[in-house]
């Protein structure tokens, strides 16, 4: 057998056996991006929500900073969470830098902004299309976010579903603020770039077969919720926005 078909072979019998250091990894990788995601849905479907639903002064310059973040390369974002949490940093304090929570800051800064951008878009255009007939009804700015916000609630959701993707396969900023230490900021993006480098081809495999195997399974919800919505909406995605006004006076 060759190089390649005695790694793939290695790698298939470490998934399958379930391998505890495979294991551990992945569980880790998962971990991080979706504390990562959960806080960039709280804060970045709120603020979303709001830019596309309430028009006020600087509303434009804010959207150009959060539409320019979407293109700041995940290293960037790494660079500047390291010099915030270095020891001469202004949360050197905390003593976070090469953890578990630097890690998951990282990627909350990375994903914060796609979830508030792709999140504002969805809910403009449902307040261009009834927006002003919810406003209408007595419905203050944050009553009116919300009612939007869950009209569009299956964009959002994969809005969300396609953050998690691009947090758990980005490595740049994981790799900077975690450091990669075995065994508690290894994850499956820094353990393949690493084990790669060493020449461990079956472990990378099999880390990149986890990792092709969590995208497809991110890829069919996605295609499974577009589906869903599309065959369901006219139905059950409309708010009872009368109702939801009468139960808030």
């Amino acid at each position: 057998m060759n190089t390649f078909t005695e790694s793939a072979a290695t790698a298939l019998r470490l998934i399958f056996t379930l391998d505890p250091a495979l294991l551990t990894i992945v569980g880790r990788s998962l971990a991080v991006s979706a504390s990562a995601c959960l806080l960039a849905s709280v804060f970045g479907v709120a603020a979303g929500a709001w830019l596309g639903a309430v028009r006020f002064s600087g509303r434009d310059a804010v959207l150009a900073v959060v539409n320019t973040s979407l293109a700041v390369p995940s290293v960037v974002v790494g660079l500047l969470v390291y010099l915030l949490l270095s020891r001469s940093g202004p949360l050197g304090f905390l003593g976070w830098l090469f953890s578990f929570k630097a890690m998951v800051l990282a990627q909350t800064l990375l994903v914060l902004p796609v979830v508030a951008a792709l999140t504002c878009q969805s809910v403009q255009d449902a307040q261009n299309s009834h927006g002003e007939q919810i406003e209408s009804m007595g419905a203050g700015p944050w009553l009116r976010c919300l009612i939007l916000a869950w009209d569009e609630r299956y964009a959002v959701l994969t809005v969300l579903i396609a953050a998690f993707g691009r947090a758990i396969s980005e490595v740049g900023a994981v790799m900077i603020v975690g450091g990669n230490i075995d065994g508690f900021t290894r994850v499956m993006t820094t353990a393949i770039a690493l084990e790669t480098s060493k020449g461990d081809l079956a472990l990378a495999l099999a880390l990149g077969g986890v990792l092709l195997l969590v995208v497809l399974l991110l890829n069919t919800l996605l295609g499974l919720l577009t589906l869903w919505r599309g065959r369901f909406s006219d139905g059950i995605n409309q708010v009872p926005v009368a109702a939801v006004l009468g139960a808030s006076r």
